[in-house]
């Protein structure tokens, strides 16, 4: 008999209250039979366990119905609109109207899985309910992906399909679990507990991802059966005396839609039972394996797509008949609803016959996007993971077969340098052709302008340039006579422009990755790849400012770019030079030799990306606090202001802009500003004077008339801004002189949210403290700022954005803290900005977020799915998975600022704007003393990604800014069934 050494002993420490159970343990197969059992009684006590936590929701949630008042008090501003239920019996018909009224508003937030359950029929789907009885599987809130898809398409050729993670920017954070630390216990202990803890949030996510997949693979099985309907009746009538097509037209137009069908519905078919009969160990990923493998029938109809919808449309414009069905596949779609396809918005978008071809097309561009969500929420000990992998490397290696593309080769051409000229200056721009941006090198010599465009470098080939344009210095104006009215430029939107910096930030924490990993040089070298062409994106479409140059025949140029200073200093340096050089000179001829002689200069730049420049300093991560004090040297008085600029991501952008001072020969300012910092190298200032002439309100370049009268910048050391006191600094600009005061926080520092030492105050003090005591839902210090920023703040241009006064912030502070009675007088004497201002402190200064610390690991992974419909269900069931008062707060401050975004064309604030300057203040989590590094001036590494967890707190926000219609707290009931809590 094998003796249970310590075993015992171990059992009466663990659970002094209980008898250790007898064990025999005669042979090895006493032993496996003694493990079976143990197994086998865990499997019972979890089904026991999951049958209780059903009954324990179902009976909370009819506890919840049955408390009438419970619903109309929950904002706790507004009086309860029922009567009690004893009033109810004598009131009559009129008695049931404020019932049906709560049952209205109950139905608009009904899950979709639920609707859609209704709808299909018995035989297409034996079960269309996602939810088994111990699931906890999320509504999904009626959003249709594939529909907000659709208005964006463009058929005409096969898109370009990128296989890789960073096509749909995962934003990592992360995980906070392990930030609280146990009473007792030992330090294994902890890390067991916050390891355990992890993984069961990771496999509720990928509950949800699953069901949002689940849910979108019924969508694209309407599609496909409604590509179907029209197919069988068009080969029925192929065989008559009157065909509406031939049969090798039907069998090229609907080539594989049958088996891509069939692929798809056995699919469905084996993933609904499983997440049905839901358990964090069950297994999902021989589904995925096993479809991946029938891609081949996706290689066939992606072969035969072009000639599919070029059949179409010939047969539309030969048979008038087919043309309708074609045109008019919303009657087609409309009789599938009803046979129960599950079409919900037939009637609203109506679909061609060429879009839904499209649908598989779309679907196998986006195959490794579900998989590498799914993938990130199962834990590699699962036995779903080695197999999901080898599902994503199929499609993956499929996807980039179908991008391979062969380049022709191009021949290269050595000419002689130009001679009797020198180059002055040169620079990448991007040049506005017709309303498309082009990225240009642009080349100032002695005597002309030169605008040129840099080949591809291929085949191990120099580079070469092709010339555009040229213009003599003698000819260039800045300004043409006949020129009145203002430029347009069109703007990329912000949302586009982050969603390219956290593909940057992502692909750059991959390359660190693999070099500590010591990958293969392919694999590095594909991601620098993939990093030059996220930044050259970036670099095109990120400048906004003009500078227009004129030849003598009034012909204009464009260019467009990000700093005032640069545009400042093209022109400077092409005025200093057109004072000492006026000859006339005649190029043409000699043009392409000039330009090809360029790559030989060494002084030449190269594209301003960071993979030019890796063994460059990495720059600043973190917080800049600017002060500008004031300005001296003036020879008259003058209407002054000043703007910061820094550079991030290979460029400059504006960053700050102080008030502007009248009249004065001192200005003092004496304005704060804070600034996110990138990478940043340089600080830069530019000083203006103010005008007010309304006669001439354009200039050349389309801009304001306020011209530059100095500009400096110093270098952001981070040697010399290691301290974290502030540092006076001067910056002399053409006989002016500037005083600045600067301090650098690293991102570790930034924000400590530590409780506060005034237990009666409001700052640093919980928010559910703050509402029990004032018996209130949302805190008196919420509501008054907002309601005083909404009396005269709404048409301040840059309201939540410009800074107000550091000391009136303070004031306010100290008012709230101490209970002041007239904090709504002093309100109502301050500046607006200094209000909102306050307001961000409150929020910045909690000592837990208002999305709270155990959520936000899940806010972060719900906004990186891919999917739009699990994305969904997952943000707004986390949203209402916080706490009351939290809730309750973000709901009242989430509608003020939808107000303020409706004012944009009059405060300039998108809900972009308001989304990057309230994002990180109310979900980023403290930092931990544990996450300081030793030495604070090393830079952050992009492998930690700083910048990826901003953007994700600003995408958080942001996807509830944009919502149309979100829950508000009465509907939390209907999402109890979903919960997971015990």
């Amino acid at each position: 008999m094998v003796e249970p050494v310590g075993f015992i002993e171990a059992w009466k420490a663990q659970f002094p209250e209980s008898d250790p159970p007898k064990m025999e343990l005669r042979s090895v197969g006493g032993i496996e039979q003694e493990l079976e059992k143990c197994k086998a009684s865990i499997r019972r006590l979890e089904m026991e366990v999951n049958k209780e936590r059903f009954r324990m929701i179902y009976l909370q949630t009819l506890l919840a119905k049955e408390r009438k008042s419970y619903d109309r008090q929950r904002w706790g501003f507004r009086k309860a609109q029922m009567n009690e239920v004893g009033d109810q019996a004598g009131l009559g018909a009129e008695s049931q109207q404020p019932h049906v009224q709560e049952q209205g508003e109950r139905s608009r937030f009904q899950p979709v899985g639920e609707a859609r359950s209704k709808q299909r029929p018995p035989t297409a789907r034996k079960s269309a309910s996602h939810d088994g009885p111990f699931t906890g599987t999320p509504p999904t809130y009626g959003y249709d992906a594939d529909r907000a898809e659709e208005q964006r398409r463009h058929h005409d050729i096969l898109p370009y399909i990128d296989d890789s993670p960073s096509s749909s920017p995962h934003l990592s954070s992360k995980s906070r679990s392990s930030r609280d630390t146990l009473s007792s216990g030992s330090l294994e202990s902890s890390k067991s507990v916050s390891t355990e803890l992890d993984l069961e949030k990771g496999l509720e996510m990928r509950k949800w991802v699953l069901s949002g997949i689940l849910a979108s693979e019924e969508t694209y099985l309407s599609h496909l059966e409604a590509l179907l309907l029209p197919m069988k009746p068009l080969k029925a009538a192929a065989t008559t005396s009157q065909p509406v097509l031939t049969i090798p037209q039907i069998e090229t137009i609907f080539f594989k839609v049958p088996e891509l069908y069939e692929v798809h519905k056995e699919f469905y078919d084996g993933l609904l039972p499983r997440v049905q009969q839901w358990s964090h160990h069950q297994r999902v990923g021989d589904l995925f394996q096993k479809q991946a493998s029938q891609l081949g029938v996706y290689r066939a109809f992606v072969d035969n797509y072009e000639v599919a919808v070029e059949t179409a449309e010939k047969c539309c414009q030969a048979n008038t008949q087919f043309a309708e069905i074609s045109e008019y596949l919303t009657g087609v779609m409309s009789y599938c609803s009803d046979l129960g396809c599950n079409v919900i918005h037939a009637a609203v978008s109506p679909f061609s016959l060429k879009a839904l071809l499209y649908k598989p097309v779309d679907r196998v561009t986006r195959s490794t996007l579900v998989l590498h969500d799914l993938l990130k929420h199962t834990p590699c000990s699962h036995p779903d993971h080695p197999l999901l992998q080898d599902a994503l490397r199929i499609s993956q290696n499929f996807l980039s077969s179908i991008n391979e593309e062969t380049t022709p080769r191009r021949q290269s051409m050595t000419v002689k340098k130009g001679e009797n000229r020198q180059l002055l200056k040169d620079s990448f721009m991007v040049e506005l052709v017709e309303g498309a941006r082009k990225l240009r090198h642009v080349f100032l010599f002695t005597d002309l302008l030169l605008c040129a465009k840099l080949k591809k470098q291929i085949g191990g080939k120099s580079q070469q340039y092709d010339s555009k344009w040229y213009i003599p210095l003698s000819d260039l104006t800045f300004q043409n006579a006949d020129e009145s009215e203002p430029l347009h430029i069109p703007q990329v939107p912000d949302e586009e422009l982050d969603a390219m910096k956290v593909k940057i930030s992502h692909i750059k924490s991959e390359i660190q990755r693999e070099k500590r990993a010591n990958k293969g040089s392919k694999v590095i070298e594909r991601l620098r790849k993939k990093l030059s062409e996220q930044e050259s994106l970036l670099l095109l479409t990120s400048p906004g400012m003009a500078l227009r140059v004129h030849n003598r025949n009034g012909k204009g140029y464009t260019f467009l770019m990000s700093s005032d200073y640069e545009r400042a200093e093209w022109k400077e340096t092409i005025r200093e030079q057109q004072k000492k050089y006026r000859q006339q000179c005649d190029l043409y001829s000699m043009l392409q030799m000039l330009t090809n002689s360029c790559v030989k200069l060494q002084t030449v730049h190269h594209i301003p990306l960071t993979i030019n420049k890796e063994d460059e300093s990495p720059g600043l991560h973190g917080f800049l606090n600017v002060i500008v004090h004031s300005a001296s040297g003036l020879k008259q008085s003058l209407n002054l202001y000043c703007t910061l600029e820094v550079d991030s991501f290979g460029y400059f952008a504006n960053k700050a802009k102080t008030r502007v001072y009248r009249y004065t020969t001192e200005p003092k300012w004496n304005e704060e500003f804070e600034i996110d910092l990138e990478g940043s190298q340089t600080l830069r200032l530019l000083c203006y004077e103010k005008s007010y002439n309304k006669t001439k309100q354009i200039k050349e370049d389309g801009d304001s008339t306020d011209r530059i009268i100095g500009k400096g910048q110093i270098p952001l050391d981070p040697q010399t801004l290691q301290g974290k006191d502030w540092q006076r600094t001067l910056i002399p600009m053409n006989g002016i002189e500037v005083k600045l005061s600067v301090k650098f926080t690293s991102r570790e520092f930034s924000l400590k949210r530590m409780p506060s030492r005034k237990p009666m105050g409001v700052f640093g003090i919980k928010i559910s403290t703050v509402t029990k005591r004032e018996h209130s839902k949302v805190p008196y210090i919420v509501r008054q700022c907002l309601e005083e920023i909404e009396r005269r703040g709404m048409e301040e241009v840059g309201i939540y954005r410009v800074s107000g006064v550091a000391t009136d912030i303070q004031a306010l502070k100290a008012a709230f803290d101490t209970n002041n009675k007239d904090v709504s007088v002093m309100m109502s004497e301050m500046d607006v900005n200094a209000i909102a201002g306050t307001l961000k402190l409150y929020f910045r200064e909690l000592p837990e977020p208002l999305f709270t610390d155990d959520l936000y690991p899940n806010f972060a992974g719900g906004i990186a799915l891919s999917d739009s419909v699990a994305k969904e269900s997952c943000m707004l069931n986390l949203l209402l998975s916080l706490p009351e008062p939290n809730l309750v707060t973000f709901l009242f401050l989430l509608d003020h600022l939808k107000r303020v975004a409706d004012k944009e064309s009059i405060n300039k604030m998108s809900l972009h704007n308001l989304a990057t300057v309230f994002g990180p203040t109310l979900l980023r989590p403290a930092e931990k003393d544990s996450m300081i590094p030793t030495n604070p001036t090393q830079p952050i590494s992009m492998g930690d990604s700083w910048s990826l967890e901003v953007m994700s707190q600003v995408q958080v926000l942001l996807y509830f800014l944009q919502l149309e219609t979100i829950p508000t707290p009465d509907s939390k009931r209907q999402s109890i069934l979903f919960s997971t809590e015990v």
